[in-house]
C-alpha cells in the first residue's frame, strides 16, 4: 500500500506540475490574447484616424472646388457681360456705318451733279452751263431748292443686314 501511496503521491506531484504548467500556459495564452486585442484596438484606432483624415482632406479639397467654380461661374458672367454689351454696341456702330455710307452716297451723287450735271438728264453743253449755274445759285441761296435742305433719313430696312 505504501507503494501505492507513494505512486500516487508521484502522479499527484506530475498533476501539480501538469496543472502549474497548463496554468502557465492559460496565463501566457490570455496575455497574448490581451496584447493581440490591445494591438487591434490600436490598430483600429489608427485607421479610423486616417479615414478620418482622409475625409477632412477631402471636405477641404470640396471647399476648394467649390470656391475656384465659384469663382470662374462669375468670371464667365462677367465676361458674357462684357460680350453682350460690345454686341450691342457693335450694332450700333453698323448701323452708324450704313447710316454714313448711305449719306455719302447721297453726297457724292449731289457733287457728281453739280460737277457734271449733263450725265443722265440728256442736256446739251450749253443747256448745261445754264443749268449748271442755276444749281450752282441754288447752292448759294439755298432757299432757291428747299429739298436740299431736308436732313437725309435711314429707313428700318437698313438695319436688316
Amino acid at each position: 500500500m505504501a507503494s501505492s501511496s507513494g505512486n500516487s503521491n508521484s502522479s499527484g506531484s506530475t498533476l501539480l506540475q501538469n496543472s502549474g504548467s497548463e496554468e502557465d500556459l492559460h496565463q501566457l495564452m490570455d496575455q497574448r490574447k490581451r496584447r493581440r486585442m490591445e494591438s487591434n484596438r490600436e490598430s483600429a484606432r489608427r485607421s479610423r484616424m486616417r479615414k478620418q483624415k482622409h475625409l477632412d482632406d477631402l471636405m477641404a479639397q470640396l471647399s476648394l472646388l467649390r470656391k475656384d467654380n465659384h469663382q470662374i461661374l462669375s468670371g464667365i458672367n462677367f465676361i458674357t457681360h462684357q460680350y453682350l454689351n460690345m454686341e450691342a454696341e457693335n450694332s450700333v456702330l453698323r448701323a452708324q456705318v450704313m447710316e454714313l455710307s448711305q449719306r455719302l452716297d447721297s453726297l457724292t451723287e449731289i457733287l457728281n451733279y453739280l460737277n457734271n450735271p449733263t450725265i443722265g438728264n440728256g442736256v446739251y453743253e450749253s443747256e448745261a452751263f445754264e443749268t449748271s449755274a442755276e444749281s450752282f445759285t441754288s447752292f448759294i441761296d439755298p432757299f432757291n431748292l428747299p429739298y436740299l435742305n431736308q436732313p437725309i433719313v435711314v429707313s428700318a430696312d437698313v438695319f436688316q443686314y
